[in-house]
């Protein structure tokens, strides 16, 4: 039984290029009491390894988090698999509204701890009494209401090209990081105010919806399907974009146009753009934002030293890599000091 890839990204991509396929890109996740993760993890890396589902994938005894890129003429197939799991049967699928033949290029699910790294440990607290869900409708309703307050669960590097117009978008670099900020900065607004959070496919507002209802605020709201299903409503309904600018995706597209309305700046020149990227150099791999001249002009890296380094030949790059952890402290996401606009 193989319960691991045997393609490396480069073969995989190859074989994608080759057979022109329309895939679907999507994402879903479902909080949900899991006895044996690990055996639950092998049970879908069997089946969608046979169906060649690429994507990456979490699961813990809290549930599954799942971002994931599907052949389109095996699609039926997936969602009858994932029917025939009793806690996610019907399960809600955020389709990407741009698809990419690429967005993965690996399959990849592993066990984790829990399935959104939030730092809490404490045993009263239930993630399954959750806020209000509200859709697309509601949501900009609320907006409007002066008695809401509109928080955005992302980190920095996310809402910097992309948020609801007149929302909080908290400095923080980690989910974890957001929770304890948010409720001191509005504890004072507990019992008049209405909490409306949104991200990127729901799951972090929805866990902390749930934080904040255990945490004594009294009327607490979220985007249900997140952007991704917003974008997909306000199209689909007519409705007015409240959104600007670009909505950050955590696959090689690394996000999806949902207004026109460019509200970020290159990290190196300051002109208008909001394109992630990561650093052409491997031993950096910094993500941050830069446009076509600064890509030309600096070979897709975040620096001169990193330049130097890429134009290296490739064993040398390697001996200067090795022992360099790669995480996301080291990434710094858009906060080295290298660059001359910091987020």
């Amino acid at each position: 039984m193989q319960l691991y890839n045997t393609l490396s990204a480069k073969e995989r991509e190859k074989l994608l290029e080759e057979a022109g396929e329309d895939r679907l890109t999507l994402s879903f996740y479902k909080y949900a009491k899991i006895g044996n993760p690990q055996l639950f993890r092998n049970h879908l890396f069997v089946k969608w390894n046979e169906l060649d589902v690429l994507g990456r994938i979490y699961v813990a005894h809290e549930g599954i988090n799942a971002q994931l890129s599907v052949p389109a003429s095996k699609f039926n197939e997936f969602k009858e698999f994932l029917d025939g799991i009793y806690f996610l049967k019907d399960v809600r699928l955020n389709i990407a509204i741009e698809h990419d033949l690429k967005s993965f290029l690996k399959l990849k699910v592993k066990v984790r701890e829990k399935i959104v790294a939030d730092g809490l440990n404490d045993a009263t607290f239930d993630v399954t009494n959750k806020g209000i869900y509200v859709d697309a409708k509601k949501f900009n309703e609320l907006l409007d209401d002066p008695d809401t307050i509109v928080v955005d669960m992302r980190n920095h590097y996310e809402s910097e090209i992309g948020h609801f117009q007149n929302a909080i978008t908290p400095d923080v670099d980690t989910f974890r990081d957001s929770l304890d900020i948010i409720e001191a900065d509005l504890r004072a607004y507990k019992e008049d105010k209405k909490l409306v959070m949104y991200c990127t496919g729901g799951i972090r507002c929805e866990k902390a919806s749930a934080y904040y209802k255990h945490k004594g605020f009294k009327n607490v709201y979220q985007l249900e399907g997140g952007i991704i299903e917003y974008a997909r409503q306000v199209k689909n309904q007519g409705l007015e974009n409240k959104f600007r600018g670009k909505n950050f995706v955590f696959d090689n597209r690394m996000g999806e146009r949902i207004s026109d309305e460019i509200i970020s700046n290159c990290h190196q020149c300051g002109e208008p753009c909001d394109t992630h990227v990561n650093c052409a150099n491997e031993a950096c791999h910094l993500l941050f934002i830069q446009c076509e001249s600064c890509a030309s002009k600096m070979e897709n890296c975040c620096s001169e030293a990193c330049v130097e380094i890429v134009n290296l030949p490739e064993d040398v790059q390697k001996e200067l890599r090795k022992g360099i952890p790669n995480s996301n402290k080291i990434f710094r996401k858009g906060r080295s000091n290298l660059l001359k606009v910091r987020s």
